[in-house]
């Protein structure tokens, strides 16, 4: 059933914004809710300026007018007018819903494709798209790969540092991890010694993870009589395994997830993203929850040069946004 335009309830944009983002609050982070409202202030801001103060109004060539606006309004590359493009189809997606504009406009958006070669520098996963993976905690708690990406995003670590860890090095009732180097038992840290360091856990990631142990987990050792935290039946989890589990994991076709590129007839859906790409997303959703970047960089065991050269991704305007918090305090 689609909705007619005579049936749809008169909604200004900016209304619009702040029902969207009270609705996305029931089950996002405060800071998913944030980059929403980041990336959705130059479309209200637009409709002002173009005299849209009806969502009712909207069109297809209303938005394809916004999108060439935005490009050349931020100077935007393809990655991040794809952020921004994806973030308003889910607004128009909703406002379907409710009978703000037309059904099936949100499929009107159109989304940049961006090739592999293109996003490999920047590509990451959003806070958001992290919260979405969390169904995994209804559908498949506990499993490896409920286990696999929970780590992963809370703690930003490395593949081959989930690689070494042994069940040994997971103090549930402490709720952290012990990252340890041992190349003379098959298992390295990326900047070796200096990369050992305890890693805190919320007790929730802390559960996931005894809960896995409990029930999921292989009981097996590997080569070097040790106990691998992530196994298959054949012993300690390859890291090339670890890779393909978030790529399929992260793709939004395997959580029945809206995919801009659905229709694509390739091989690996280019929605997936590498584990680095949520090292990535876990360094910059940390910064964007105004985690000091000195504790980001001990947490993840990356200089602050290279954080800020590889690692953080914050927009401009989020990082305006977060200089003006602390002006108030002034």
């Amino acid at each position: 059933m689609t909705t007619d335009k005579d049936d749809l309830e008169p909604i200004e944009p900016e209304t619009a914004q702040g029902l969207f983002l009270d609705h996305k609050a029931t089950d996002c982070t405060d800071s998913t809710v944030q980059n929403h409202r980041y990336r959705l202030n130059p479309f209200v801001r637009w409709c002002g300026e173009n005299g849209i103060d009806n969502l009712n109004e909207l069109s297809g060539r209303d938005i394809q007018r916004y999108r060439l606006w935005r490009k050349e309004d931020g100077d935007l590359n393809k990655l991040t007018l794809r952020m921004y493009m994806s973030t308003l189809r889910v607004l128009l997606k909703w406002a379907g819903s409710i009978e703000a504009v037309p059904q099936n406009l949100y499929d009107k958006v159109m989304v940049p494709r961006v090739r592999p070669e293109e996003r490999k520098r920047d590509e990451m996963l959003d806070a958001e798209d992290a919260q979405e993976i969390n169904y995994l905690s209804k559908y498949e708690h506990a499993s490896r790969e409920h286990a696999v990406m929970a780590l992963l995003w809370q703690t930003g670590t490395r593949v081959g540092a989930a690689h070494s860890l042994d069940v040994g090095d997971i103090f549930i009732d402490e709720n952290y991890v012990q990252l340890i180097h041992r190349p003379d038992q098959g298992t390295t840290l990326k900047n070796a010694k200096s990369g050992q360091r305890p890693v805190a856990l919320t007790p929730a990631v802390a559960e996931v993870l005894a809960d896995y142990i409990g029930t999921h987990r292989k009981d097996v050792t590997d080569e070097h009589g040790r106990d691998p935290l992530f196994t298959t039946a054949h012993g300690r989890i390859h890291g090339n395994t670890i890779r393909r589990l978030t790529y399929r994991v992260t793709a939004p076709c395997y959580r029945r997830a809206d995919c801009p590129d659905c229709a694509a007839d390739e091989e690996k859906c280019p929605e997936a993203v590498s584990p680095h790409a949520i090292r990535r997303g876990s360094i910059t959703h940390f910064l964007t929850s105004d985690v000091p970047v000195d504790v980001v960089s001990d947490r993840m065991n990356v200089s602050r040069k290279v954080l800020d050269e590889h690692y953080d991704k914050r927009s401009e305007e989020v990082e305006m946004e977060q200089r003006r918090g602390y002006l108030d305090n002034i």
